[in-house]
């Protein structure tokens, strides 16, 4: 079980794996994604089909990264490990425009869009966030991974081995029982959407050969997928440096802060944020990096707590 395979590599930019891969992780429980040392040493587990792999990532001196990776899929994740740290993704033609932004963008040049390819496993936790506030989402997917998933190959540290494992497949997910679901805190809303897209699970993974916005349209087609879902999953599975999360309870309101001092409603975001077109979610990341933020005021989502129904 200690047997792994290794690469190091230098990206082609540079990168900052803490920044780079933060979008991977739902919650600070999650059993798929956690820190050995935050922001420098990451270890996650992944699934190709029946396949399942352990990676770790770790930052090494002068920008170099590192992966190893364990199991049956050890050879699969290593291949893509390059990707998942943003290597497809290039800010050489991005315009920061705006004075913080610019300062932003220099503070935060080792900030990548991850390309996982793993369409349909990054998009169950995305669907269990649909119109609840995130901890209670992190809190669903964390029991449901815990239950459902397999133990990852490799050795693991003491203190992870009890709280990770490999996200169910397809065909787990089909079948977790509707009581199990409801236990675990998700409406059937969300359960149904997520059973239905791992039907379509063979499919919805091939849209990693796609180009972004050919995917996003096929994905937007799928029942319970809408524009915001397909952009929560484009900026983690597809490197898509543009997609913007149209239908955000919050984020609307933040970038009108940053910009303008003032909520903004959707379409008031999209026109803000044209003259970044073609990298729109990098100047969303930027924008709210560099303030200001939105006052904690105002109306809030309530928490519903399912499994009381």
């Amino acid at each position: 079980m200690s047997d792994f395979l290794e690469r190091e590599w230098q990206p082609p930019h540079a990168t900052d794996l803490g920044l780079t891969l933060s979008a991977l992780q739902h919650g600070a429980g999650d059993p798929t994604f956690q820190w050995l040392e935050r922001g420098t040493d990451a270890l996650l587990t992944r699934r190709f089909g029946e396949a399942t792999a352990t990676l770790r990532l770790t930052q090494l001196p002068g920008g170099m990264l590192r992966a190893r990776s364990w199991g049956d899929g050890a050879a699969a994740v290593l291949a893509a490990a390059p990707e998942i740290c943003g290597a497809a993704d290039d800010a050489a033609d991005f315009d920061p425009l705006l004075p913080e932004v610019r300062a932003e963008f220099r503070r935060s040049s080792g900030m990548r869009v991850p390309r996982t390819g793993t369409v349909f496993a990054e998009l169950v936790p995305i669907v269990l966030e649909q119109k609840v506030i995130v901890q209670q989402a992190t809190a669903s997917y964390r029991r449901l991974v815990l239950r459902f998933g397999e133990v990852p190959p490799g050795p693991l540290p003491p203190d992870l081995a009890a709280r990770m494992r490999v996200a169910p497949a397809a065909a787990a997910w089909r079948r977790v029982a509707s009581w199990d679901w409801h236990r675990a805190g998700v409406d059937p809303a969300r359960s149904r959407t997520v059973v239905q897209l791992a039907e379509r699970a063979g499919a919805i993974d091939r849209l990693a050969a796609q180009p972004a916005a050919v995917a996003r349209e096929r994905l937007e087609s799928l029942p319970g997928v809408g524009r915001w879902t397909s952009a929560e999953l484009a900026q983690r599975a597809l490197g898509d440096a543009d997609a913007v999360s149209v239908g955000d309870y919050h984020l609307r309101k933040h970038v009108g802060h940053a910009l303008e001092g003032r909520d903004f409603s959707d379409d008031e975001m999209l026109a803000a944020l044209e003259p970044w077109r073609g990298q729109r979610f990098r100047a969303v990341r930027l924008l709210l990096a560099a303030g200001p933020r939105r006052p904690r005021r105002g109306p809030r989502l309530e928490k519903v707590d399912y499994r009381a129904f």
